[in-house]
């Protein structure tokens, strides 16, 4: 008689198949994409509890998130290419456990430089799984409706970590503290590695594609040293001459950076699949949308904590509405583009990210909480609303057999962005001014963007 499977055997157990291994599978990827996001919602509200423990001001919080953020989208690329190279299920249970081990350093972290660090390779580890989440995505449910249903999901399911990150991150921190916020991801990691382990089916790998080494390191260099240089250009004033010199040696990175892509016969990012118009108009609608919506809900974040001086809590309570609509864009979102089509509905998204702007731009220190609400409503609406539909677009105009370096393409572009968002309007706080006035500065920046987004959508349509 055999002895019972012990844990460790059931984590080898060959995947099942059928529905109920398709929805285990979706609620699986849809766990890898939520931690990422939540360790993004549950950031913004304890960044001054961190930096009253660690020490730091507004700088040393944007590297806190930055360097997540830095990891994420320079090492986005290669995840990708590496779950089209080895099997996206092999390196979607690899990330997660790197995410488990990172996060538990975080918790851990003795001063504020190995917050920093184990914040980057937290977010190398986030670059692994979101990419391999939606490739196994993308080869489970292969019909195009019922992909873009498991597609809205996926998000939605980011959406509602997102949304709870807010009000977990408050009372984690009311309860226990800020290093609790990194140690909830233990056990929704070895969660989703069992559903993978269990249900996910293995992709076929194409082993003979190297690893894009030079084009990995300028990619690295280049991000990193432009999120450098802006954080550092609201301290030192952006003409001085080490930010002008960092600017400068972020150019040349991307310059070699592209020239590296464009000359090599398996490259990190093939610079062809941009010649899709489709594929490049909602790569770059990506990147807009999310330095708009991140560089600003890391303002609100600090406007309701330094400004108005609400608690991590209440902070996460004022920021509900806005992850909230998110959540319920991203349910709505296939539906207004059965009505609207994939071009007018995100024009409609760019249209309340406009007006969510230019509707904050009045505000002040004192400015009542029922004055801004709807706007914040908006801006999630805006973003959950047009991701989806920018995602489904992308996905679909590359061959399957790209899907991981095109998944690994759009959330490059949106993590730099957020990247930039955050080290962009976050250096307005400190170029001078005062807050208020760098947050409408900020604000005006962001219509000008929505408004960018919207002709973007109307070239596409051409």
């Amino acid at each position: 008689m055999s002895a019972p499977a012990s844990s460790l055997s059931v984590l080898r157990a060959e995947p099942r198949s059928g529905d109920r291994a398709r929805r285990l599978t979706l609620v699986a990827m849809s766990l890898g994409f939520a931690v990422v996001q939540l360790d993004v919602s549950v950031l913004n509200v304890a960044v001054r509890a961190i930096g009253a423990s660690l020490g730091g001001g507004v700088s040393e919080m944007q590297w806190v998130l930055n360097a997540y953020t830095i990891g994420f989208a320079a090492f986005i690329l290669t995840a990708g290419a590496l779950g089209d190279r080895i099997g996206a299920r092999r390196v979607f249970i690899a990330g997660f456990a790197l995410f488990m081990g990172t996060s538990a350093i975080c918790g851990l972290a003795p001063g504020i430089g190995v917050l920093i660090a184990a914040r980057a390779v937290q977010g190398i580890a986030a670059a692994v799984l979101v990419p391999s989440s939606l490739t196994l995505l993308n080869h489970t449910y292969t019909e195009p409706a019922a992909r873009a249903r498991a597609v809205g999901m996926w998000l939605f399911g980011s959406s509602l970590a997102f949304a709870a990150g807010p009000l977990v991150g408050g009372l984690l921190i009311a309860g226990f503290g800020w290093r609790a916020i990194f140690f909830i991801n233990v056990p929704l990691a070895l969660c989703g590695m069992t559903l993978a382990r269990l249900y996910a089916t293995e992709t076929h790998g194409a082993r003979e594609r190297p690893i894009d080494g030079p084009g990995q390191a300028l990619a690295v260099a280049a991000l990193a040293v432009l999120v450098g240089a802006t954080i550092e250009g609201g301290v030192r004033g952006f003409g001085s001459v080490p930010v002008l010199a960092g600017f400068g040696l972020a150019a040349a990175a991307l310059a070699g950076f592209v020239t590296v892509e464009a000359r090599r016969r398996d490259p990190m990012l093939p610079l062809a699949l941009f010649s899709t118009r489709a594929f490049s108009v909602s790569a770059v609608i990506g990147l807009l949308v999310n330095l708009l919506v991140y560089g600003l809900i890391f303002l609100f974040s600090l406007y309701f904590q330094t400004v108005q001086g609400h608690s991590p809590l209440a902070t996460g309570v004022l920021l509900v509405p806005y992850v909230l609509a998110a959540g319920f864009g991203n349910i709505i979102s296939a539906r207004m583009v059965r009505r609207w089509g994939p071009v007018r509905a995100p024009m409609l998204s760019a249209a309340l990210l406009v007006a969510a702007c230019l509707g904050l731009v009045w505000i002040g220190r004192a400015t009542p909480y029922p004055a801004m609400v709807v706007q914040l409503i908006f801006l999630g609406a805006g973003l959950g609303t047009i991701v989806p539909v920018i995602t489904s677009e992308l996905m679909g105009s590359v061959e399957r057999s790209r899907s991981g370096v095109a998944a690994g393409t759009l959330n490059t572009m949106r993590q730099t962005g957020s990247a930039i968002g955050v080290a962009w309007f976050g250096s307005l706080l400190s170029a001078g001014g005062g807050f208020v006035s760098g947050l409408h500065l900020a604000l005006l920046i962001g219509a000008g963007m929505a408004v960018a987004t919207a002709v973007l959508c109307t070239w596409m349509e051409r």
